[in-house]
């Protein structure tokens, strides 16, 4: 065994890393199951599919800013060129 491997099997922050990244993971499994209920919750009002790409539609936009109006404009020349 090489002395890096040696510091790093008796180095506490390797555990207090790992202990620190599970309970993110879990946390973040925790909220996509809050996500996916919230979904849920509302599917009878809205279709889940749609609402996603409404969400992903209006992040978009808000990272364009001010190109916003050429995204609309190539949207509108594009429109029906492509199937779906």
């Amino acid at each position: 065994m090489s002395d890096d491997t040696t510091i790093l099997n008796n180095d506490p922050r390797i555990e207090n890393f790992v202990t620190q990244f599970k309970r993110i993971e879990g946390e973040l499994a925790l909220l996509k199951e809050e996500q996916k209920n919230l979904f849920d919750d509302y599917k009878q009002h809205f279709k889940p599919r749609v609402l996603r790409e409404a969400i992903r539609t209006v992040r978009i936009r808000a990272k364009l800013g001010d190109d916003v109006a050429q995204l609309d404009n190539l949207i509108e020349k594009l429109d029906g060129k492509f199937g779906g």
